[in-house]
């Protein structure tokens, strides 16, 4: 069995061919993320990163925050959001919660505050529905601030809202007008 550091060591290496570099192994996604599964493992073991289809439905079961997924027919895989690759994940603008939530670092706050949020060099900006997993976010960059975001009145006012097969909420864009501190 493989063990937790290489099953963690495995997700961090699909988590950037299949998000952001698929050149790194010489792989193609097509228009929608999806990569053949057989050619992932191959060009994968090539690349010195050793693992076999057990291994791969395994981390794609069990990942915590669903990052992967594989199609109907289970012979293609992709990232479930996250790319910082243009990609049409295919997903249909849906209407959000009142409320959805932002995590982030202490130390990014002001920009946040001064401009809203922005996806920067990904395809969204992602958003979760409970407060939990926000805090889990904005903790993987320091000490963890988290962001009400207005979602409803956005929506009400024309921005689209998508959400992932892993429960992420995407948009484009929040302006700084649609955000209040947690405290609020």
């Amino acid at each position: 069995m493989t063990s937790d550091k290489q099953l963690t060591h495995i997700s961090k290496f699909l988590s950037l061919v299949l998000r952001h570099q698929p050149k790194t192994i010489g792989i193609q996604l097509d228009q929608n993320g999806w990569t053949d599964v057989k050619e992932l493992i191959e060009k994968a073991n090539e690349n010195g990163i050793s693992f076999d289809r057990d291994t791969l439905n395994y981390i794609v079961a069990t990942n915590p925050k669903k990052r992967f997924a594989f199609n109907e027919t289970l012979d293609k895989i992709r990232a479930s959001q996250g790319h910082s690759i243009e990609i049409e994940l295919g997903y249909e603008s849906q209407k959000p919660p009142e409320i959805l939530y932002h995590g982030t670092s202490e130390k990014s706050v002001q920009s946040i505050i001064d401009k809203g949020l922005e996806k920067r060099s990904r395809q969204h900006v992602h958003l979760s529905s409970d407060i939990e997993t926000a805090i889990k976010v904005g903790r993987r960059h320091g000490k963890p601030v988290v962001v009400k975001v207005l979602a409803e009145i956005m929506y009400t006012d024309n921005f689209q809202f998508f959400i992932s097969a892993n429960g992420v909420w995407l948009t484009d864009h929040v302006p700084a007008r649609y955000l209040k501190s947690n405290d609020e």
